[in-house]
């Protein structure tokens, strides 16, 4: 059993839900509220991972987790998390329910409304140790919420904005790479775009943290490989568990800060009429902000084309553009339903989010609606 101590404890390995009630008592929790979403029901991952918790323990269960978690969302299931009584959240899913689940735990606890708590309008200095513990379970390998400090959450008037404190960091990450063997090759392709792309980001990004661009590099260099193998075969075992450290790795290197193609792919995704999926968002949007950033982070590129195996001086946006066609992710935003119309107002809104910051080169509004229109 891998035990990892970095940001938060990973218990990483084969079976590693089978030591859920212990890590619910290490974390302090003894009436937990189940946070997932109907897809992980309907799996029946959900029931594969309470069968290791004593009967009645589980207090409630908000299983109506939306693809982009809503303010609506966190309100209801903090009722269900007060009616209930509980102390502590147990998230099983992808980043969606984990998200949720870290936005409950500042709501459930606080008395400010939940849009106080925005990193971007300097919540986080009032998001404190009152925040309800949560341990998180993860069933795909993409985000990496699991080990990260921050949530996103689309709010009533339309804003997509995160939620960043170490009090939002799981007690415990029980990464079981069982559960993910039988997810559908297109989602394993997107969830691990994701991976991938936090992974370029942090990489390329200004801030100066060693550690986390040494991590950041070895979960590309995991993802690269493995990615294709766990689309091809959902049940290699060693695909899935390489990308489940990918993606937490990825996770872990967020202390440098994300870029140009979350400060983008979060107000796409606040487009409630389109429910587009963050990471193929993300597989789609990583070409042209490499071609962007190329200017001023270049000199990192043959380290990243190194991580992919390709030649130093290969083409590296264009290698990830054949890397997700070839796992049959879309090329374009116009396939995946986004209109024209819509794009001078996300560049707006890339202005306004907390990677936006980040980016490895000062973006302007121009900037991003011409990364947005290069992938039209």
């Amino acid at each position: 059993m891998g035990l990892i101590n970095y940001i938060t404890t990973v218990r990483l390995d084969f079976g590693a839900i089978q030591h859920l009630a212990e890590d619910c008592a290490i974390a302090g929790i003894t009436r937990p509220m189940v946070v997932t979403d109907k897809g992980v029901v309907a799996a029946g991952l959900m029931e594969r991972a309470l069968a290791f918790l004593p009967q009645g323990f589980v207090q409630a269960v908000y299983d109506n987790t939306p693809g982009n978690p809503t303010e609506e969302a966190v309100e209801e299931a903090v009722m269900l998390y007060r009616d209930h009584d509980c102390d502590g959240m147990i998230a099983i899913g992808g980043g969606s329910p984990m998200d949720l689940a870290k936005a409950v735990a500042i709501a459930a606890t606080h008395d400010e409304p939940l849009i106080d708590f925005a990193a971007i309008l300097g919540g986080t200095p009032k998001i404190t140790s009152k925040t309800a513990p949560t341990i998180a379970i993860p069933t795909t390998a993409g985000t990496g919420s699991e080990v990260g400090r921050g949530a996103v959450i689309t709010y009533r008037d339309g804003r997509k904005l995160g939620l960043l404190s170490p009090y939002l960091v799981p007690r415990r990450a029980v990464c079981d790479p069982d559960l993910t063997l039988d997810l559908p090759p297109l989602l394993t392709a997107a969830t691990g775009m994701d991976a991938i792309s936090h992974c370029v980001e942090c990489f390329i990004s200004p801030v100066d943290n060693p550690v986390a661009a040494a991590i950041a590099i070895d979960g590309l260099e995991r993802a690269a490989q493995a990615l294709p193998r766990a689309v091809r075969n959902g049940h290699d075992k060693d695909a899935r568990r390489e990308m489940m450290i990918a993606a937490f790795e990825g996770a872990m290197s967020f202390q440098k800060g994300l870029g140009a193609v979350h400060a983008l792919s979060h107000p796409l995704g606040a487009l409630r009429e389109f429910k587009l999926h963050h990471g193929t968002l993300n597989a789609i949007l990583l070409p042209p902000v490499l071609r962007f950033n190329a200017a001023v982070a270049g000199p990192l590129y043959p380290r990243l084309n190194r991580a992919v195996g390709i030649g130093a001086h290969d083409d590296l946006p264009r290698w990830f553009e054949d890397f997700s066609a070839s796992l049959g992710l879309p090329a374009k935003l116009s396939h995946i339903g986004v209109p024209s119309q819509v794009l001078p107002a996300i560049a707006k809104a890339a202005l306004k989010d907390h990677t936006h910051a980040t980016n490895a080169r000062v973006a302007t509004e121009a900037d991003y609606l011409a990364m947005l229109e290069a992938v039209l």
